[in-house]
């Protein structure tokens, strides 16, 4: 299966700000994020990718292809999944989390409810992980880095016997997850921005 997580570049919470740089580069043209922030500032995008980097730092790991943070992956155990006030609290998530501002903040829960409640329903008493972000910057994309990323995780998935799960909104993200051995569980159309979701999973290799 290739490398594990242990040889990529594992981020630091000094390399939060950085790290949600290159997210919102590698988000850039995304149907969901343009639906949702539309209108926004640049470094309001930057703040909405910061919140779940640094929960993630907290709560799992992020990592990157090396130091040069040609994209990243963040992900946490399944039991974490759920990003309540005093997780996003602790994690230090709640500050860039506030920088979006109140308005945008309830807009997102009204849009996510259902996100939630499906992830919740599958991840729920069960040992799993999930995948919250996975982005390669632009001027690295179509390299490799987004594939090499994803085979770590999934290697630690068989070691760990635990499933991954994610959520994408696009469907040439479909096909890449389905390539590597992920399923749709579900698609939904997201209430206010009317842009389609797909909850995948991949269970373990024995």
């Amino acid at each position: 299966m290739g490398a594990g997580l242990h040889d990529l570049y594992r981020l630091t919470r000094r390399d939060s700000k950085c790290a949600a740089k290159v997210l919102a580069d590698a988000f850039d043209d995304d149907p969901l994020w343009d639906r949702v922030m539309q209108g926004s500032s640049r470094s309001t995008r930057i703040f909405l990718f910061e919140a779940p980097t640094r929960y993630c730092l907290h709560y799992g790991e992020v990592c990157a292809p090396s130091s040069a943070l040609e994209g990243i992956i963040a992900w946490v155990s399944g039991h974490a999944a759920d990003m309540t006030l005093w997780r996003i609290f602790r994690s230090g998530a709640l500050w860039p989390g506030l920088r979006m501002g109140v308005r945008m903040g309830r807009r997102m829960q009204i849009v996510f409810r259902q996100i939630l409640i499906d992830r919740k329903r599958y991840i729920d008493n069960r040992l799993s992980i999930y995948l919250q972000i996975l982005g390669v910057s632009k001027s690295f994309q179509g390299k490799g880095f987004g594939g090499m990323m994803l085979k770590s995780l999934i290697r630690k998935s068989n070691e760990m016997g635990a499933p991954i799960y994610l959520e994408t909104e696009t469907e040439t993200n479909v096909s890449l997850y389905e390539h590597f051995g992920f399923t749709v569980i579900k698609k939904l159309i997201l209430p206010m921005i009317d842009v389609p979701m797909w909850e995948m999973a991949r269970e373990p290799e024995a």
